[in-house]
């Protein structure tokens, strides 16, 4: 009996030791990557100082998390903060109606195709290749750039259209402007790089003013695994009437579904 007696603490031990060690393992590990998100395609978007900047709510990031120092037209360069955080949640706020942070690109033009260096426009413009950005500096260098047709800001609507989706996207170290009517977009300007992430939940925002689009609740992934996945346009995003209709702040807890679509 007295043996038994000093048995038994050591067996609860043993097992109190291997449950916090599996639970450990378990644990939400920064440098991890295994989302359990199983998208073979990511939905490219495009995401401007709205929502990601130094100093921005609700993460306040520093000048080096977000590549401020190394912003340049055409840079491609996963943002640091990002690349450093794989597997972390955050939020993200997303602009207000009329002036929105984050974009879907719906078309590809033709002259983004022809330009190259490849057959695939996204790609070109991700290259980037002559005059969607190029490292070689001439007059002509964001000509393709301005004038993009279906540059559409996503509002309440098309941001909980994204929910269980992996995005890949280019940001934007100042403003992309938008004309309605018909809809297009001004894609010139310095990059803060890219990001990717998966979109879990979309909110609306109750802590700011009655314009504010809905918090984005993310999980960081590594742009550089994601950018091997095929990158898919989000072509039936809806498309906003104007600079402040529909003003689409609530987000529907059953939106439409999603349409992704290859970019050519």
């Amino acid at each position: 009996m007295r043996l038994l007696n000093v048995a038994q603490p050591s067996v609860l031990l043993i097992g109190v030791l291997f449950f916090a060690l599996f639970s450990c393992e378990q644990s939400n590990d920064p440098n991890r990557d295994d989302s359990g998100f199983t998208n073979t395609r990511a939905v490219f978007l495009l995401i401007d100082e709205e929502s990601i900047d130094n100093g921005n709510p609700p993460n306040n990031f520093s000048a080096d998390d977000v590549n401020d120092q190394l912003a340049t037209i055409g840079f491609r360069q996963p943002l640091r903060f990002f690349e450093n955080n794989v597997g972390r949640e955050i939020d993200l706020f997303t602009g207000q109606v009329g002036d929105e942070g984050w974009f879907a690109l719906k078309t590809i033009p033709n002259s983004w195709v022809s330009t190259g260096p490849t057959g695939n426009g996204l790609r070109n413009y991700l290259t980037p290749g002559p005059r969607l950005g190029s490292p070689v500096p001439d007059d002509d260098r964001e000509v393709l750039l301005d004038k993009i047709p279906n540059v559409t800001p996503l509002r309440a609507t098309g941001l909980a259209m994204l929910v269980g989706q992996t995005v890949y996207a280019v940001v934007y170290d100042s403003d992309i402007s938008i004309n309605y009517s018909p809809l297009t977009g001004n894609l010139q300007g310095a990059n803060l790089g890219v990001v990717a992430f998966d979109v879990l939940r979309v909110t609306q925002r109750m802590d700011g003013s009655s314009s504010d689009l809905p918090r984005v609740s993310i999980r960081i992934r590594s742009a550089q695994n994601i950018s091997g996945l095929g990158l898919g346009l989000f072509v039936n995003a809806p498309i906003p009437q104007s600079s402040s209709v529909p003003f689409d702040i609530a987000p529907s807890s059953n939106p439409p579904a999603i349409v992704i679509e290859g970019a050519n």
